[in-house]
């Protein structure tokens, strides 16, 4: 059974961005509704209800229940701004979903079992994720709020690619259909290679960039025996 993430809403009436900054300094964030053939819809939600929300990854991809004045709608988030430093919300776009059309949206990937792996049992192997989501289109009825990555068998020099994903009934990932250029990495597994330059090297290179020149006295020795020191210049 699918778990229901309902989300309350009031409709408003004032729009433009005066409205809308008056609804901030209530603590309520604009927003509008739009899709499935019906008018688009101004409205409004509390913020804090919101904003705990926006702290879970369902958010994101799950089909929420939109309470708007009673009624409850079937919704996607479809964009949402942010204040550029603050812990705010500033306007949010909901699309109503269609049950009976496709949909396609970004659903995160839940990487199992790695440190079970041959690969994440060694050492010096470096495990990549190289995406964390991936585009699905489905029905409504069939949207998983994940994609689960199970790597129990990864091993060194594996690279796991999206076709390569379990996805459940109903689920395609549009950009295979593409040909086989779009089949993108999703995790690769390689052992590090560490260059290690010889000491003995090293130090013979030390060495002889810190050696005099051939001949050449060390700075502030005194002149050998027997050497005439110049003579300075005499007053007349």
């Amino acid at each position: 059974m699918a778990t229901i993430h309902e989300i309350p809403a009031e409709s408003r009436k004032d729009e433009g961005k005066g409205a809308s900054r008056r609804l901030r300094r209530t603590d309520k964030v604009p927003a509008i509704l739009y899709g499935s053939s019906e008018p688009p819809a101004s409205i409004q939600l509390e913020h804090n209800t919101v904003w705990l929300a926006s702290q879970h990854e369902w958010f994101y991809s799950a089909i929420l229940d939109l309470k708007l004045d009673g009624k409850t709608q079937k919704v996607l988030l479809r964009d949402m701004q942010r204040h550029p430093f603050k812990a705010q919300l500033l306007h949010i776009d909901f699309q109503r979903v269609d049950e009976n059309k496709a949909i396609r949206i970004r659903v995160p990937l839940h990487f199992l079992n790695q440190e079970k792996s041959p690969a994440g049992k060694m050492a010096g192997v470096l495990i990549s994720h190289a995406l964390t989501d991936v585009e699905i289109s489905c029905l409504p009825k069939d949207l998983p709020e994940f994609i689960s990555v199970d790597l129990t068998e990864l091993k060194v020099g594996d690279i796991v690619h999206m076709s390569n994903l379990q996805l459940p009934s109903g689920v395609e990932i549009p950009e295979l259909r593409l040909g086989k250029e779009h089949d993108s990495a999703v995790v690769t597994a390689q052992e590090m290679k560490v260059e290690i330059e010889p000491v003995a090297a090293a130090e013979g290179e030390a060495a002889a960039g810190a050696a005099p020149a051939a001949g050449a006295p060390a700075a502030g020795t005194a002149p050998a025996a027997g050497a005439t020191p110049a003579k300075k210049d005499e007053k007349k």
